[in-house]
């Protein structure tokens, strides 16, 4: 071994220990650095606290979710509503259109008897203006139609 190299390996030991120093001296200055540069201006909350105020967001939690329970409740009895309104509504219709029809029938049987009414209206004026001298009148039959009589009890 020469003296070079005596020489060498020391230095090299001494540059390494160095470097490693160093770098533990700029991890140490960048980390005081960084703690001046934003300090705590508040303290972090307490345990306690955390705990106040998680049992109030789920207490919190807890009312929302029973309104929207109430909300789905009365969200469903409107449903049920709307289905009894619409059943209602189809029944109304098909009385309406039966009696529709009923009216029909009744206004059918109305223009029937009023021409009768006015046939036996003309038929006793010409029986009054007919001689005196003839025998009795005829007597004319009040028409009589048994459909009356079974749309009176409707």
């Amino acid at each position: 071994m020469t003296f070079t190299t005596r020489l060498r390996r020391p230095l090299v030991l001494v540059g390494v220990m160095a470097s490693l120093l160093l770098g533990i001296a700029t991890v140490r200055a960048a980390a005081a650095w960084t703690a001046a540069a934003s300090p705590l201006s508040e303290k972090p909350p307490s345990v306690e606290s955390l705990q106040i105020a998680l049992e109030n967001e789920q207490a919190r939690s807890a009312a929302l979710q029973a309104q929207l329970d109430d909300l789905a409740a009365g969200s469903a009895d409107l449903e049920a509503a709307l289905a009894a309104a619409r059943d209602r509504i189809a029944a109304d219709t098909s009385h309406s259109e039966q009696l529709l029809a009923s009216l029909a029938a009744a206004e059918a049987k109305l223009a029937t008897l009023e021409r009768s009414i006015r046939a036996a209206n003309s038929a006793a004026a010409r029986a009054a203006a007919a001689p005196a001298a003839a025998a009795a009148p005829a007597r004319t039959p009040e028409p009589h139609d048994e459909e009356d009589h079974e749309a009176d009890d409707d």
